[in-house]
């Protein structure tokens, strides 16, 4: 019985190790957009615990700070930038900037699905989870015919093509596409409807 728990432990520590690591590289990669809310606090400092919003043009207000431009940067970075402004007024300010709300990283999802709108970018969200997340397929979709619209950092669009009747029979992994903030997933009417 104790070689049991004991395997049992070993097998549950190692599950928490790998989530932390998996969350580690997931925060690295997350970076502020306009849209996400961010819950800002500074240690025993009153009326500095702020929820802000990430304004259209990339930046936020902060007392004592005033607007920053932080769209593009990860958390820790915004929290070493709010310090640094801060420093003159606090020194050794410790500030903590946490995101509640990645409002900035979604998708949206059109068309032939049973609940079309705006799915929220957790970690790699790839086209078929954000179907998933938006109830799947209605019965007049046409499997064939779904594209990611994608709008590249020098404005222009491109369309990807997605290849879901292969993707649903265990085929072309390699093929499914990592969802973007700002991509639109259109699935189009099957022609027979």
């Amino acid at each position: 019985m104790k070689n049991i728990l004991f395997k049992f432990r070993t097998i549950c520590l190692s599950a928490l190790c790998l989530f932390t690591v998996i969350n580690q590289a997931q925060a690295k990669e997350f970076v502020v957009l306009p849209g996400d809310v961010l819950q800002i606090s500074v240690w025993k400092e009153e009326g500095m615990d702020k929820e802000v919003l990430v304004l259209p043009d990339g930046s936020i207000t902060f007392p004592l700070v005033g607007t920053i431009y932080i769209q593009g940067k990860p958390p820790f970075e915004v929290q070493d930038q709010i310090a640094n402004q801060l420093s003159m007024y606090i020194p050794d300010a410790t500030v903590d900037v946490s995101v509640k709300a990645p409002l900035g990283h979604k998708a949206s999802v059109l068309g032939q699905v049973q609940k079309p709108g705006d799915v929220i970018l957790g970690g790699n969200t790839n086209v078929m989870q954000a179907i998933s997340q938006v109830g799947g397929l209605t019965p007049y979709a046409d499997e064939d015919d779904i594209v990611v619209i994608r709008t590249l950092n020098n404005g222009k669009k491109i369309s990807i093509p997605y290849p879901y009747d292969d993707l649903i029979r265990g085929r072309n992994f390699d093929k499914d596409v990592d969802l973007e903030p700002g991509d639109v997933v259109i699935v189009e009417t099957d022609g027979l409807f």
